[in-house]
């Protein structure tokens, strides 16, 4: 018998494996960066649908199997890409996406990755839109932190996206940008 993992997870892709299933990579704080099969899911009333959607954050039951992880069952506990609400922020969160599956091609146990991008898609739906970007940089630099790309310091505040350091970095965003790039060269990228 398989071992059985629970743990929470944000959905950062998803794609058709066959008519009916799905081919996802999830985010969890435990395991890390999971790819993982989820069978009937692309089925017309299936069960798990709504918990395994790009940006959706779930409670999960994966199994491991002899060559990959299968997803047992979902429960939605944050619809993401319904609480960024215009098309802007959805296109942010989709682009840090894609930046850290570039950076991060296998399964990789990481929680800061995790957290960082919990607390993005959390600044993306409450914050005013004039911070956003600020909040897609500092997710940038964040996860090239957690990946040893960028040594520099990035202040420690109460929230991870905290308004007052999201004022600094709109401040000097020029210099964010620099160490985002020489993190990007770093990573041979």
């Amino acid at each position: 018998m398989r071992h059985k993992y629970e743990t929470r997870c944000i959905v950062l892709s998803r794609a058709p494996a066959g008519e009916t299933n799905a081919s996802l990579t999830l985010l969890t704080p435990d395991i890390g960066l999971v790819h993982a099969r989820a069978q009937g899911v692309r089925r017309s009333g299936a069960k798990l649908a709504s918990a395994l959607s790009t940006f959706a954050e779930s409670e999960l039951v994966l199994v491991r199997g002899k060559e990959s992880w299968r997803i047992a069952g979902a429960i939605l506990k944050e619809n993401w890409f319904l609480r960024m609400r215009h098309a802007t922020p959805r296109a942010r969160a989709a682009r840090i996406c894609r930046f850290l599956l570039r950076l991060v091609a296998d399964e990789m146990d990481n929680a800061a990755l995790f957290l960082t991008m919990d607390g993005f898609f959390k600044a993306l739906a409450v914050l005013p839109e004039d911070k956003h970007e600020a909040a897609e940089i500092l997710a940038a630099l964040r996860i090239l932190s957690a990946l040893g790309l960028d040594t520099e310091h990035i202040p420690n505040t109460a929230s991870p996206f905290a308004p007052e350091l999201l004022t600094e970095i709109k401040k000097n965003r020029a210099q964010y940008i620099t160490r985002i790039n020489r993190g990007i060269d770093a990573s041979g990228l």
